[in-house]
């Protein structure tokens, strides 16, 4: 079993006893609060996820040929979402994240908890972990630190 399948399971175990659409999003927000500082120096432009609802940055780099994910939203629900990507795919290589879609989502039984613009929003979220998967995937996956700046 992979790493990232195993991150997904231990997901769905913890989202197993959660019975209510209530239960699923105050994890959620909890998730949110777990989420580290984020440095204010990337809070820009650049690093801003478009599509959420909120402003939610999202940054990553690569080290060993992995790539970590930092987010920061100024709504914790998206915060939640981010960091509920973040658990799964943060740590993993870019091909593995590329060939991982989030299909374990509709198994979590959040998707119909969500406001159609927070589903939205973190449809976004997923799009930017892959386009950085992406960007250092074609860039020879030099370890360098990247923020999802354009150019």
């Amino acid at each position: 079993m992979l790493d990232i399948e195993k991150k997904i399971a231990q997901i769905k175990e913890k989202f197993a006893p959660l019975h209510s659409n209530d239960e699923r999003i105050r994890y959620i927000l909890d998730l949110g609060r777990t989420l580290p500082p984020f440095p204010l120096k990337d809070r820009i432009e650049a690093n801003q996820v478009s599509g959420c609802q909120s402003v939610l940055y999202l940054t990553s780099r690569l080290t060993d040929g992995k790539l970590f994910f930092q987010s920061a939203a100024d709504a914790l629900l998206s915060a939640g979402l981010a960091a509920l990507l973040i658990e799964i795919y943060s740590g993993e290589t870019p091909q593995i994240i590329l060939k991982t879609p989030p299909d374990f989502l509709a198994n979590l039984g959040i998707l119909g908890s969500l406001t159609f613009s927070r589903s939205n929003g973190l449809a976004h979220i997923h799009q930017r972990i892959k386009k950085d998967a992406l960007k250092f995937l074609i860039s020879g996956s030099k370890p360098m630190e990247f923020n999802s700046s354009p150019g």
